[in-house]
């Protein structure tokens, strides 16, 4: 894997401060002072970040295959190609998952020739269908990187620019047959800010490097900016409680507070105590830490007009139905359960908020 770090600022920024020195304002809500710390901070965050990685929540991703002979290698047991394709099955799970609203295209590359074994869409069952057909396919010839990135950037170009345009290479030769000059390519897919990340599968490849470098690759796997002292190998504090001992490793993730070193997240800092989250962890926290309030319950008698469930569009037919309090929207028992375990929040409310009288 090539992987360019980038340079990002300390993620904690302004929360540094313990919650003793924050004061309280005229009115006496701490509530006032904290979110106005919040605002501010978010609001610098957005200025800052110009030129930094940020994913989008809607994001349009191709991944390109290497399909050539070095596939067949046998190292990855039972051989490259078919442990690449089912790592990639749950791959798409996972991203889908992450990622309800993107799209993902599949490109293959073999015999010096690319093309498309899926178009860009959100159906997972499509793509993974697809896969399961490539495994039997044989592998052949030299890929070419230069063909796949420009079938892939035909279609990305041509994306909205408020979306992610990402390529992901899952690569395992070592050699490239290219038409054409694939710097004058590189230059065209960081003008058209489409991101490429590669995955090598053999020995690092020059023209990959440069690939990812220009491009901004992959995302940096460390919580603060490293210098290259830092990069070293060193001990993570999570052997305190291993019973294997000690082990040197390169990756990490590192704590904003006390700059000391963990394998895996979320875990709690034994240095200094503070709870260490990456950004998913905080996503799927959320609905806990902002809970939906619960419906009002009513009897069904005093609903005026057509009697209708706001949710699922039945016809309310139980003794009581059930009222948020915000948007004053009626629902069903079945709407009302699903919404506050599954869903998290309330249609009715979103539907006002996108769309404002």
């Amino acid at each position: 894997m090539y992987d360019e770090p980038e340079r990002t600022k300390r993620w904690e920024g302004g929360y540094e401060r313990t919650w003793e020195v924050l004061k309280e304002d005229e009115s006496g809500s701490l509530k006032a002072t904290v979110d106005d710390l919040l605002f501010k901070e978010k609001r610098k965050r957005v200025f800052e970040q110009h030129g930094q990685v940020r994913l989008g929540m809607m994001r349009h991703l191709y991944v390109i295959v290497d399909m050539s002979r070095s596939m067949e290698d046998q190292d990855l047991k039972p051989n490259r190609l078919t442990s690449t394709l089912k790592l990639l099955e749950y791959f798409l799970e996972e991203y889908f998952d992450q990622n309800p609203i993107s799209q993902i295209g599949i490109i293959t590359t073999k015999n010096k020739r690319a093309e498309k074994l899926t178009e860009l869409a959100g159906n997972p069952k499509k793509h993974i269908a697809a896969l399961k057909k490539t495994v039997g396919v044989s592998c052949s010839g030299e890929p070419s990187l230069y063909n796949s990135l420009t079938l892939a950037m035909e279609t990305l170009k041509h994306m909205p620019g408020h979306t992610s345009r990402e390529v992901l290479v899952i690569f395992s030769s070592l050699t490239t047959c290219d038409p054409s000059n694939i710097y004058d390519l590189i230059k065209c897919l960081k003008a058209a800010k489409i991101r490429v990340s590669v995955i090598g599968l053999s020995a690092e490849v020059r023209v990959c490097t440069v690939l990812t470098r220009e491009t901004g690759g992959f995302p940096q796997h460390t919580m603060v900016s490293l210098s290259d002292q830092d990069a070293k190998p060193c001990f993570s504090m999570a052997h305190l409680d291993s019973s294997t001992g000690p082990v040197l490793t390169l990756g990490g993730y590192y704590c904003p507070q006390c700059r000391a070193k963990y394998a895996e997240l979320p875990v709690e800092c034994k240095v200094c105590g503070l709870t260490l989250v990456s950004a998913p962890h905080l996503a799927r926290s959320y609905h806990h830490l902002f809970p939906l309030d619960a419906f009002r319950e009513t009897p069904l008698e005093e609903i005026q007009g057509e009697r209708y469930c706001q949710g699922c569009q039945g016809e309310l037919k139980d003794q009581n139905i059930y009222i948020c309090n915000v948007c004053q929207n009626v629902f069903c028992v079945e709407c009302d359960i699903f919404i506050h375990d599954n869903l998290h929040c309330c249609p009715g409310c979103i539907h006002n908020q996108s769309n404002p009288q």
